[in-house]
């Protein structure tokens, strides 16, 4: 009886859905330009190139596109060559990637090797909104060894970008390695977590995404790679294929985690007054589930509150505080 509860999936083409978003993943890479009629002909190419990848996840109305990290980055370029890129390109990419943004009603997450207005470099992913302006910068809080002697400086930011849909955090390639940067996010919590990285990460990727209870969205800068869209249980719910390098997905961030324990009777009322309204997404193995909700006028909150469900992160608390009671430690 309770099999036919847990559904398998927290994707849905529900029209009532409480806050679907829609996202989608681009993982690929400029390939080697034509070099020989200057950088500002290399600039074109990079803009013909992700114009061309961003018209693939079109037909799906993406609210939210993310591109790779130093996506504008061509193959077979030089450190010299690319010396001589940044100086042509200077911010041409970054209002490309603007006006794309603004002609699409979209938001598109992008990585690049960003000039301070002191001169210094920074490994950035930028967001930019619906109307092409810059929703918000994160600065790579761990670079590679070898990305700091070229030249690129470090950042001790870690920001929350509010979008009209819900917030994002964002952590690029080696910065996954980094426990430290995800407890931040962890107490945080953003709905979404871009990735634009040149590695995947691997497990590591599905620890992010639970612990952090978020959405997490990976673009890699290699066709090799799989780029992945991820749930809060760290489950995988799109993916990139030898055949095609972009992948979209309807996730919908009105949703919580909650523990089994204490909640199987709650579970089962809830799910007999909603019925297709709600969705309770159960992985296996973990012991929690994802509680969605499909009501339009309904929040899963509202739902949670009702039923009286213990939330994960608050069953994990006491959990915690029932441990240090007298008699419990000895």
């Amino acid at each position: 009886m309770l099999s036919c509860i847990f559904l398998l999936t927290c994707i849905s083409v529900s029209a009532n859905a409480a806050n679907y978003v829609t996202v989608a993943v681009i993982g690929n890479r400029v390939p080697v330009p034509d070099k020989t009629q200057g950088m500002q002909k290399v600039v074109e190419q990079v803009k013909g190139f992700w114009h061309k990848k961003i018209l693939q996840v079109l037909p799906d109305k993406p609210d939210l596109i993310v591109l790779p990290e130093y996506c504008d980055f061509p193959k077979g370029i030089s450190r010299q060559e690319r010396e001589e890129y940044l100086n042509v390109r200077k911010n041409q990419i970054q209002e490309f990637f603007a006006s794309e943004s603004k002609a699409n009603r979209c938001y598109i997450a992008f990585g690049m090797r960003r000039e301070m207005e002191d001169g210094n470099w920074r490994n950035s992913c930028i967001i930019v909104d619906r109307e092409g302006n810059i929703a918000g910068i994160y600065d790579k809080k761990f670079p590679t060894v070898g990305d700091m002697e070229g030249g690129v400086k470090t950042s001790d930011k870690t920001p929350i970008i509010q979008c009209d849909f819900g917030t994002i955090g964002c952590a690029i390639c080696f910065d996954l390695n980094f426990d430290e940067l995800r407890r931040v996010y962890e107490q945080k919590k953003p709905d979404i977590i871009v990735f634009p990285s040149m590695y995947h990460g691997g497990l590591v990727q599905n620890t992010w995404a639970y612990s952090c209870r978020s959405f997490f969205a990976g673009a890699m800068a290699f066709r090799e790679i799989p780029s992945e869209i991820l749930n809060p249980q760290g489950e995988i719910v799109a993916s990139t294929t030898n055949y095609f390098d972009y992948t979209v997905a309807r996730i919908n961030l009105d949703c919580r985690l909650a523990h089994l324990d204490g909640n199987w009777e709650k579970l089962t009322s809830l799910k007999a007054k909603y019925g297709s309204a709600v969705k309770i997404t159960d992985p296996g193995r973990l012991g929690s589930v994802l509680i969605s909700s499909e009501d339009k006028n309904i929040p899963v909150e509202q739902m949670i509150k009702e039923f009286e469900i213990e939330l994960l992160d608050d069953y994990f608390d006491r959990s915690r505080r029932y441990r240090l009671e007298p008699g419990n430690m000895e």
